[in-house]
């Protein structure tokens, strides 16, 4: 930082103490900080004509004073002045509230300039300011004001001066940040005058230039950050350079009963070429519901225990471990490879068997749940680390399992299906590798949307796949009644569908449920035990069932379209047609359009493509302290070939040698040290 720049706001004229502290609380305590405090929007006083003006929308308009005002009192203290005004040759009524003093000053033939809220059918302005038309306040007034988020006691008049007053003393001393031809390249306003275009555009054009500039700047910092990151750690953590054997992968693959998709492809060719080189791997793997994910862990899996290492999976509850067990043992033992379960559920004799075979090498790959980071688990020579719905593990959880071997490399999946644009941000520091298409033959889920009081005719719908011989999923957004949200909860219908289909056996899960009694619900329900199972988002990571074909979201519109998908995925498993119907009276044209988009696509990425545009990064994980950078001016959901190209630009410079010692980039190797880059600080 500029070192005039770090100067306190408090030696601006006009900020005393208090000030100080209302501007601290919005996190401005420097000049910098004021410089780069962004307005939100613009308020547009370019005077426009009638013909121009757009009904309820808040305009600016030339008018002459036409009539005597009208000034009338009602209740207490308030008061209503009309008067009638000329605009364009068009007779319109102008009308001030509570503001009767403004009656003096509207004489007939006055030109006066007025801003307000236009109706177009009274022909009636509501003015909430105005000034003569010849005043020296009228020929200053900018066409386009920022308005800025206020606090305290911070007016949006007194903040406009401030930062006018310290682009007048401080402007000079903006320097540049990005390099000479990134700036020339990208047509980009120089640093100082998108700073100043922020806060004062001379126009619209100037005012999108200064805003490119600043998104591009913010967009392109933070990839440089991840990127820098990235080439340290790697020299700094000496990886296993796993002996890939190409011909026995190939082999193992051809001995599948199933062809790989071309994805599929791709991602094992991106996996593999990481394991053997000699830096540790670091990649997120996500897919859509029944892409084949766990087909490519297989393979990588069975590639590093044949370079003559260790593998380990770990999965959320137990009930994903032993279906992945079942998996991984019907493909992989064939060729040799032992398989194990590392589990809550083993006895001590069945786990203290697991745990001299992974230390004495006897075992090649375990599964397993959390116990698979217990102090007493050792491996003989872990070389591939995979962890199934990576979100559902925290980062302490996962450092422990990769710490269970020399740097082994790490494979994290989701079917999550993320968008780029999200991945690459809140996933900088990994490779990201997409299968974005599924298997041939896969149908798609039919989806349809229904209101509350059709949904006794849903449930016959339901009757109909039970009768077959069917089973179907109830998925209720809450587990029991609340007084804050009026949704159906998982209780209630419960109990009414028990009512409902005395002649079908109906199941309940819930996150409140101890751990062993939800997987014994589920284990159940795998079984065909039960013919329905009713249960709030637990179920969103759950068992294959294939004979699960119908399955009904109750409040669907309190989901987002990331788990809507999620969800839906839990039903078409199997080879039969399978049908999923969203029960929802959403009140917001927002929820109606989340209703129509899920019931015209079932690919994954666009979704959470659409999720992520309808509500936002925060939103999309499901909580605001996503690990998401917050950027005061870029926007994930539309300045997504922006992040594209500032992370390639990131990733080109610094694996360039010019980069750390070039007297140009100084002040891009100045920040990274402020940001704890170049002292290797663990990214957070």
């Amino acid at each position: 930082m500029n070192d005039v720049l770090a100067s306190p706001v408090t030696s601006l004229y006009g900020v005393g103490e208090e000030r100080a502290n209302d501007l601290k609380a919005l996190g401005i305590e420097t000049i910098q900080d004021l410089l780069e405090y962004f307005p939100v929007r613009y308020e547009d006083y370019r005077i426009r004509s009638l013909s121009e003006a757009k009904d309820g929308e808040r305009v600016t308009l030339a008018a002459t004073v036409y009539s005597e005002p009208l000034l009338r009192y009602y209740g207490k203290k308030k008061s209503r002045l009309a008067v009638r005004l000329v605009i364009d040759r068009v007779a319109v009524t102008g009308v001030w509230f509570n503001q009767p003093f403004v009656k003096k000053q509207l004489t007939p033939g006055k030109q006066i300039v007025v801003t307000g809220k236009w109706d177009k059918h009274k022909l009636q302005i509501v003015v909430s300011e105005m000034m003569e038309a010849d005043s020296p306040r009228a020929r200053r007034r900018s066409e386009l004001a920022a308005v800025y988020p206020l606090g305290g006691s911070i007016s949006l008049a007194f903040l406009r001066k401030l930062i006018g007053q310290a682009l007048e003393q401080y402007g000079r001393h903006v320097g540049e940040l990005l390099p000479p031809e990134l700036v020339q390249r990208y047509r980009l306003l120089p640093r100082a005058e998108a700073i100043r275009a922020m806060h004062a555009p001379r126009d619209l054009e100037e005012g999108r230039q200064a805003r490119r500039r600043i998104m591009f700047e913010e967009l392109f910092l933070f990839q440089l950050k991840m990127q820098a990151y990235r080439r340290i750690t790697r020299q700094q953590t000496q990886g296993i350079a796993q002996p890939i054997p190409w011909e026995d992968v190939r082999g193992f693959i051809r001995s599948l009963p199933f062809r790989l998709t071309t994805a599929q492809k791709r991602v094992i060719k991106e996996i593999l070429d990481d394991m053997q080189a000699e830096y540790a791997m670091n990649r997120l793997l996500q897919g859509d519901v029944g892409s084949g994910k766990t087909v490519v862990a297989a393979i990588a899996l069975f590639a590093s225990v044949k370079a003559g290492f260790q593998g380990a999976l770990m999965v959320p509850t137990e009930i994903l471990a032993e279906q992945h067990l079942q998996t991984l043992r019907s493909l992989l033992e064939p060729h040799g490879i032992q398989v194990a379960l590392l589990s809550g559920s083993l006895t001590p004799k069945q786990r203290r068997e697991v745990l001299d075979g992974l230390q004495l090498g006897l075992i090649d790959i375990a599964v397993g749940t959390h116990a698979l980071i217990q102090e007493d688990v050792y491996f003989r020579r872990l070389g591939l680390v995979i962890t199934d719905e990576q979100h559902r593990f925290g980062v302490e959880q996962r450092r422990i399992l990769r710490s269970k071997g020399a740097a082994p490399d790490v494979l994290f999946m989701t079917a999550t299906p993320i968008p780029r644009t999200l991945a690459i941000t809140a996933f900088g520091d990994m490779d990201v590798s997409t299968i974005d298409e599924l298997p041939a033959g896969r149908k798609p889920v039919e989806t349809s949307w229904a209101r509350h009081d059709q949904f006794y005719q849903v449930l016959e719908q339901m009757r109909r796949q039970l009768a077959r011989g069917r089973q179907a999923y109830v998925i209720c957004p809450l587990i029991e009644e609340s007084d804050k949200l009026d949704v159906q909860n998982a209780i209630d219908v419960h109990a009414q569908l028990t009512a409902y289909f005395p002649e079908f056996r109906i199941g309940l899960m819930h996150g409140r449920l101890p751990a062993r009694e939800k997987d014994e619900v589920m284990q159940r329900f795998a079984r065909g035990e039960l013919d329905v199972l009713v249960s709030t988002t637990v179920v969103e990571v759950g068992v294959n069932v294939p004979n699960a074909t119908f399955m009904v979201v109750y409040d669907a519109e309190r989901f987002g379209l990331a788990q809507l998908h999620q969800l839906r995925g839990r039903v078409g498993r199997g080879a039969d047609q399978a049908y999923c119907v969203l029960i929802a009276d959403p009140k917001t044209e927002v929820g109606r359009e989340r209703m129509r988009v899920m019931c015209e696509t079932n690919d994954g990425f666009a979704l959470s493509q659409r999720d992520l545009e309808l509500r936002g990064p925060g939103d999309f994980f499901g909580t605001k302290q996503s690990g998401l950078p917050e950027f005061k001016v870029a926007d994930l959901a539309t300045d997504y070939k922006a992040l594209e190209v500032a992370r390639q630009e990131a990733a080109a410079l610094v694996a360039g040698e010019r980069f750390w010692t070039a007297p140009e980039y100084e002040a891009l190797r100045d920040f990274l040290r402020r940001e704890g880059i170049l002292e290797g600080t663990v990214l957070d």
